[in-house]
């Protein structure tokens, strides 16, 4: 790690997406609410979403793995078990580690780690970067370089230079979709006007209920009136906020009240925030289900959208996450015969009848022996031998075998 100068070069490579820029890239939407991570994150929709993935990813668990003869083992006692899979740093635990940088890349595009590694080039520890003060550049030789914006408070006592620059093998960086495979686009600033037009009618149904569930309209006086400002305050005193609700009103000297403003039922106000609902879990690609909105789930397709849930959102992004630390944190000399992977075996399960079916074909084909099935289950193993013996049904016979019969039948025969 080293300090470096903020020099602009021709051959930088900087997508605006990912730095300090990128929480106003997004600006104001077309409904005329400005959109950027923050913002976003308080709309119950994109929070929603935004937790079902980082916590479904974060709940996963993470091993490493060493290649053999007989297949792949997980290695205990490797020098990234225990920060991958108990703790990267003193201060997180692997959960939260993965759950801030799994929001940090649905929410930006980019989640980044700084990676603290001893003089033998081993990780010994892993730090979270927020990916709104990092910018992406290639050096004149090429290499790639993260500069870190640091904050003042964040700054040392002797308060130099707020830029700090790694070389890419000290961070840890996973890249979500992009243009140039380097740095990943904001969904959120791509997504401004779907997650603006949400926004939108949410504050519009907070402030419809504010005003006394009643829309705006106009106080008409068929005489000329002096003191207009007067006339309004005293009428939002008395009438305007839920606090006031049911209030009669009393009109006099001619004074009539015209409604302005369309009615919520006129403007289908509840189905455009559903479409607003289901649109943002389009962006996720996380189903309805996930976040609350249970109007086409049912007993018979809820555990099939679970399990495409697992398929077509979580997995991309576990592909992802594998890659890319395989990529930075196992030494080269351990590139072939190691790799880390999380396991999604326990959100591809289904239901205990499915399972024992499945246990049950597994056995009696043979692939599966009972304490196989016990550790998949967390079951206390069978000490006997019987415990790992593989079975097959007694009826069932190689092709081989079948064609010996067959040959024997006929030779008896003649």
């Amino acid at each position: 790690m080293g300090l470096f100068s903020r020099r602009k070069s021709k051959s930088k490579v900087n997508n605006s997406l990912s730095t300090s820029k990128s929480i106003f890239w997004g600006g104001g939407s077309s409904a005329g609410i400005p959109v950027n991570e923050m913002s976003a994150l308080q709309n119950a929709a994109v929070y929603a979403c935004v937790r079902a993935i980082s916590e479904s990813i974060a709940s996963l668990p993470l091993h490493v793995y060493k290649r053999s003869a007989n297949g792949s083992v997980i290695v205990h006692d490797h020098h990234l078990y225990r920060l991958l899979h108990n703790s990267p740093n003193p201060e997180m635990t692997a959960f939260i580690f993965i759950e801030t940088l799994m929001s940090h890349l649905l929410l930006h595009g980019n989640a980044y780690a700084q990676i603290i590694r001893d003089g033998n080039g081993r990780v010994t520890g892993l730090y979270p970067l927020l990916p709104n003060k990092m910018d992406v550049h290639r050096g004149e030789n090429g290499e790639l370089y993260y500069t870190y914006w640091r904050e003042s408070d964040e700054r040392k006592s002797n308060g130099k230079s707020e830029a700090v620059a790694f070389r890419s093998e000290n961070v840890l960086h996973i890249c979500g979709l992009s243009f140039d495979g380097l740095v990943g686009y904001s969904p959120i600033a791509l997504a401004k006007n779907p997650i603006g037009m949400a926004i939108a009618t949410e504050e519009y149904g907070a402030g419809f209920f504010k005003n006394n569930a009643n829309p705006s309209g106009i106080l008409e006086h068929p005489e000329h009136l002096e003191d207009h400002e007067s006339l309004r305050e005293t009428w939002e005193a008395l009438y305007k906020g839920t606090k006031n609700a049911s209030r009669i009103a009393i009109l006099e000297d001619g004074l009539t009240f015209k409604q302005v403003s369309i009615p919520p039922e006129q403007a289908q106000f509840l189905q455009t925030r559903k479409f607003q609902l289901n649109e943002i879990c389009r962006l996720f690609r996380v189903p309805p289900h996930m976040v609350g909105d249970l109007e086409k789930s049912s007993f018979n397709n809820i555990e099939q959208q679970s399990l495409e849930f697992v398929k077509y959102c979580i997995n991309p992004w576990v592909c992802r996450w594998e890659q890319a630390m395989c990529k930075s944190l196992i030494l080269p000399s351990e590139q072939n015969t190691h790799y880390i992977k999380f396991n999604i075996d326990g959100l591809m399960r289904g239901d205990y009848e499915t399972r024992m079916k499945g246990y049950a074909i597994g056995i009696q084909n043979g692939f599966l022996c009972p304490n196989d099935v016990r550790r998949l289950e967390n079951m206390n193993l069978i000490e006997s031998e019987s415990g790992d013996k593989f079975m097959v049904n007694g009826n069932m016979k190689s092709i081989e075998e079948v064609g010996f019969q067959v040959e024997g039948i006929i030779a008896n025969e003649e």
